[in-house]
């Protein structure tokens, strides 16, 4: 599950990178449709139906979950690609905080995944990954809102994640 394992650490890692430039105790919400739930102890949710994503994802587990301010989050994920992930593969990131925008950005995936020890092509079939990322004490309290929709050169969706938690 190369994709879980690159995104949800990603947007985890783009979410303690941007809450360390604002400076709590949390509780996590996920506000969705349970049927957009993914699997495991998580916030997240799909942002549509996944059934045509390039990434099936397994299980997405978060210790702790809710994340907690100034703790290490550990993030362990499987799934399974139904195709290889190529370069030009690119990821839209969007972080909220309330309602001010923190992050909004795209990226090549490619360039992106050294961070949590991966490299282009993500081969078709099963994967697993484990990434820690430490979340800075001082996180101002409020809602936090992180999006991540990836997809490939060619617009197939690989996947789009939502994640909700409050600090």
């Amino acid at each position: 599950m190369k994709f879980a394992s690159v995104i949800v650490p990603f947007a985890y890692f783009s979410l303690a990178t941007s809450l360390s430039l604002l400076g709590s105790d949390q509780a996590a919400l996920n506000e969705g449709n349970e049927a957009l739930k993914v699997p495991g102890e998580n916030p997240l949710t799909y942002c549509a139906d996944p059934s045509d994503y390039i990434l099936s994802i397994d299980y997405a587990d978060l210790d702790p979950n809710p994340p907690k301010a100034g703790e290490t989050l550990t993030i362990s994920a499987s799934g399974t690609f139904s195709k290889d992930v190529e370069e030009g593969t690119k990821v839209l990131l969007q972080v909220k905080y309330g309602l001010i925008t923190l992050i909004k950005q795209e990226a090549d995936l490619c360039e992106q995944i050294g961070n949590v020890d991966l490299e282009c092509p993500l081969k078709k079939g099963p994967m697993t990954l484990t990434k820690e990322v430490q979340i800075p004490k001082e996180v101002p309290k409020g809602k936090y809102t992180v999006m991540a929709d990836v997809y490939t050169e060619s617009g197939e969706k690989v996947t789009c994640l939502n994640a909700i938690t409050y600090f």
